[in-house]
């Protein structure tokens, strides 16, 4: 049975428990991080050195690092649906990944955490303004490449998409106003159509620090997977 490690609102695990759901995977999520802990137990550091999450077990098979699980499941799990066979369209879906964790993620998840993370009181215009020109002028270049397909590597959908649509669903979700992108917003319309992403990506996280705590407690509670 695999199992996945992590908070099932975090960033970076979110990717993996989306991927595994659209595998059709049966796994254990366990909570981990955060208010649930465990990630100082020396188990857990058989696990993942770093003490840090995502990180799975696949039977005797450990792994670490959001995009290289979501690599590996895909991979071991869908090859020729989420993991292209073709070398160049593989090759493209890479890039596209690196390019999610290099350029996209960090003005996005910073905006989250200057929004939803923060008391309303507390909030800086400013700030909140250059990281939203920041996120936007990323996703542009997402833009450009979305023009003539409907999915990162082409008619498909494949595990390009996973990580750049999780980072989609937190920049459309944060409450500022953004400029039109309507290639990415179409690409994000169709992603809002797939169940998998409907329950384990398009959950609501609240808008203050206190209902984002109540949320995760709620998760945990109701089994979350």
């Amino acid at each position: 049975m695999l199992e996945i490690w992590g908070r099932p609102y975090s960033s970076n695990v979110i990717p993996v428990i989306w991927a595994a759901n659209e595998l059709g995977l049966d796994y254990t999520l366990q909570l981990a991080g955060g208010s649930f802990g465990k990630l100082n137990t020396d188990e857990y550091a058989r696990i993942n050195p770093n003490r840090m999450i995502p990180a799975i077990k696949d039977g005797d098979f450990a792994l670490w690092e959001s995009l290289a699980i979501v690599r590996y499941l895909s991979g071991q799990y869908g090859a020729g649906t989420l993991c292209p066979n073709d070398p160049q369209t593989h090759a493209i879906a890479d890039q596209w990944m690196e390019w999610s964790a290099s350029k996209a993620f960090l003005p996005v998840i910073y905006l989250f955490f200057a929004t939803v993370r923060t008391r309303p009181e507390d909030r800086d215009p400013a700030k909140i303004a250059a990281l939203r020109d920041e996120a936007h002028a990323a996703l542009v270049i997402l833009d450009a490449h979305l023009a003539d397909r409907d999915y990162v590597c082409g008619d498909n959908f494949t595990m390009a998409d996973i990580p750049l649509g999780c980072i989609a669903y937190r920049y459309f979700n944060v409450e500022v106003e953004r400029p039109a992108l309507p290639n990415v917003e179409a690409w994000y319309e169709r992603l809002s159509q797939r169940p998998a992403y409907q329950k384990h990506v398009m959950r609501p996280f609240g808008t203050n620090p206190d209902e984002w705590a109540a949320l995760e407690i709620a998760c945990a509670n109701e089994g979350v997977i």
